[in-house]
């Protein structure tokens, strides 16, 4: 039986090893172990990359969500409007600063936030929305910028899923009053552990994330703000440049697989494929299909080798960390809907053909198999009649 990790990442390291090793050993050479040569570079290399003015190297994906919200002034008594279909570091982050997380639903076929709920939402003490560029899909940017504009609130985008994405030609990062991204290690970009970015075209922004990533200090021993120890260590970074190069070329291959997903899968009815959005360029962090019988699928696949991901199983506002925020079921049906029925499948640069092959066809037997079940209850039912 042929086995199909979910992410490959001894693979992509094979690949990168003589590359990186000499990077690795060049830091420890020099016992510059944080916030030195590497970090600063990489900072100029990922802004460039993002097309922004800034990037701010930090701990973790969460560090940038968190200080980027503390960076562009929300707060305690502040209310943040999110979606409840991400990661829950999303809604950690907004209540980590103080504020109230306030969700609206996603759109049914993006899986992101749905504009047309933005209006709603919006109360005397909203400070900030933060659309989320989910599975590596961006959220419709333009209407979201433009209510923002007329409320005068702060646009802080979660890209941590979606290194490369594009709106309308845009990367993502760029859009917004600052950006986090995560380079936890499955990432389209990830580091070899914890390691994040926050993005920003605001020079007072980013002053401010450099303060806050290292316990407010701008020289040392001399603290401005009461800030936290957030900072990217530079053998992250060394390894981060080196797979830099290369985050165009693997995207490339994981939309290329996405392209061969949706052609095979084509002809498996009951399961929906992603769809890229008009105004997107999706780099598929995640392969997310949808289908009514997902457990079945998912047990199906794992008994045939394929290891799959469910991203994620319960939306934010149903979590137990955030019951007192009044929320319950029902309340956002789109992405409750979205909870019971997603899968994903893997997708990484390494994948092969026979991988996507192996993978689809043994979709199609478990719905196969399925169908030939059904049929065979149907005369027993009848009988009974």
């Amino acid at each position: 039986m042929k086995t199909i990790q979910f992410v490959d990442l001894r693979g992509q390291y094979e690949a990168l090893r003589e590359e990186i090793m000499p990077e690795i050993a060049q830091v420890l050479e020099g016992m510059q172990l944080f916030l030195g040569e590497n970090v600063f570079r990489l900072e100029k290399e990922f802004a460039a990359y993002c097309q922004a003015r800034y990037a701010v190297g930090v701990g973790s994906g969460t560090d940038a969500l968190v200080l980027s919200l503390r960076a562009c002034g929300v707060g305690p008594g502040d209310e943040v409007i999110t979606v409840p279909s991400t990661f829950f570091a999303t809604v950690e982050a907004i209540a980590l600063v103080g504020a109230t997380p306030v969700f609206v639903d996603v759109d049914a076929l993006s899986h992101t936030m749905d504009p047309s709920g933005l209006e709603a939402a919006i109360t005397g003490r909203t400070r900030a929305l933060v659309p989320v560029h989910l599975y590596g899909q961006p959220a419709d940017m333009d209407p979201i910028l433009e209510v923002a504009r007329r409320h005068g609130l702060t646009v802080i985008e979660d890209a941590c899923q979606a290194h490369g994405a594009e709106y309308k030609g845009r990367r993502v990062g760029s859009l917004g009053d600052a950006a986090a991204f995560s380079f936890y290690y499955s990432k389209n970009l990830g580091a070899y552990g914890e390691a994040g970015m926050a993005v920003t075209n605001s020079r007072d922004v980013a002053r401010g994330l450099r303060l806050l990533r290292d316990h407010g200090s701008g020289t040392k021993y001399e603290h401005d703000v009461i800030g936290t120890n957030a900072r990217l260590d530079e053998i992250q970074a060394a390894i981060l440049r080196v797979k830099l190069r290369y985050l165009n070329q693997w995207n490339m291959k994981r939309r290329a697989w996405a392209a061969e997903y949706g052609r095979r899968l084509s002809e498996v009815p009951e399961v929906s494929t992603p769809v890229e959005m008009s105004y997107a360029r999706h780099v598929y962090h995640l392969y997310v299909v949808r289908t009514a019988n997902r457990d079945g699928l998912k047990k199906w696949l794992n008994q045939q080798g394929v290891q799959t991901g469910i991203h994620y199983p319960i939306p934010a506002h149903l979590q137990a960390a955030c019951s007192h925020y009044g929320y319950g079921r029902g309340s956002f049906p789109n992405a409750e809907a979205a909870a019971e029925e997603i899968l994903s499948l893997p997708i990484y640069p390494e994948l092969t053909t026979d991988d996507v092959t192996y993978i689809t066809q043994t979709v199609g037997d478990f719905f196969q198999a399925e169908g030939q079940r059904r049929r065979k209850k149907v005369p027993a039912r009848q009988a009974a009649s």
